[in-house]
């Protein structure tokens, strides 16, 4: 009986109790308009949110349930043959599927563009960053005219639709005597572009393989500043033996003269840092020389 009883006082104490007035919202509060999902940049997997919208550091649409990357397969082919310096080539780009080789016809719009292409040379002279145009059957072309002998390496930046942004290299060899072999040394001096300067520093001061280096630019002068397709900033580096090719777009930047690009160089080399700000409608392309040591 007392156990029955305890409860029996318990239950009558319960009901007796003074209860608490529900809380009233607050009017001004924002509604939360999330539907559950996480939305995550294609270009950046690590800029996240619940809400859909745009990556606030690349411009990018934030996609919800973002497919696991598998790298596709991307064919280049030059005409006419043999390639020969100073004459112009007509290179097309064929994208196929990892899985049956189907060709890929549908492709996302990054950064203003359906597909971004990067020339180097051997000699790492010669930069180009440019967009070949879309054909009826899915291909892309581009007339280049390769102005000297040597090895080049093509680089073909694109998002088929339904996947994840790709990063793709092609070496081509232009025959005639090849360039001389040529030694990188540490480059961080001022650069004078079209209509503005650049500075960079770096921070570690040298640059360690396989670590995050902080790349801080700043432009003078610093009004005028427009995004230039889609993004404050672009930049492509390559390592001295044309391996590693990195495409990045800036970390932090609002506007303002002061850029920052995130980079983790893979390997103990002298890398070439090509830079592309756009100040009053004018493209500004600079480059820094940064060599990268081994941790020690």
């Amino acid at each position: 009986m007392r156990s029955i009883f305890g409860l029996l006082t318990l239950a009558l104490w319960v009901q007796n109790v003074p209860q608490a007035p529900s809380p009233v919202a607050d009017p001004n509060a924002l509604a939360n308009t999330s539907d559950g999902k996480v939305y995550i940049c294609p270009m950046d997997p690590d800029v996240r949110s619940n809400n859909p919208g745009k990556c606030d550091r690349c411009g990018m649409t934030l996609v919800a349930g973002l497919p696991d990357p598998v790298e596709y397969h991307m064919d280049l082919k030059i005409t006419p043959r043999p390639l020969k310096a100073g004459e112009k080539a007509n290179l097309t780009f064929f994208v196929h599927d990892p899985w049956k080789q189907r060709p890929v016809k549908n492709f996302q719009i990054v950064h203003e563009k359906l597909f971004h292409m990067f020339v180097v040379s051997q000699d790492l002279e010669v930069f180009l960053h440019n967009h070949p145009t879309l054909g009826s059957e899915g291909d892309f072309h581009y007339d280049y005219v390769f102005p000297k002998p040597g090895m080049y390496r093509i680089l073909g930046d694109f998002y088929p639709d339904g996947a994840t942004p790709q990063l793709i290299a092609k070496t081509v060899i232009v025959p005639g005597a090849a360039p001389k072999p040529v030694t990188f040394a540490r480059d961080y001096s001022t650069k004078q572009a079209e209509n503005m300067q650049v500075e960079l520093v770096t921070e570690p001061a040298q640059p360690v393989a396989g670590m995050k280096t902080q790349m801080s630019f700043r432009v003078k002068p610093g009004e005028g500043l427009e995004k230039y397709l889609g993004a404050w900033g672009h930049m492509l580096a390559a390592s001295d033996d044309l391996i590693d090719l990195i495409h990045q777009h800036p970390f932090i930047a609002d506007g303002g003269p002061q850029i920052q690009f995130n980079v983790v160089f893979p390997r103990p080399r002298t890398y070439r840092v090509w830079v592309q700000f756009q100040r009053n409608g004018v493209v500004n392309t600079v480059h820094f020389d940064v060599p990268v040591q081994v941790l020690k």
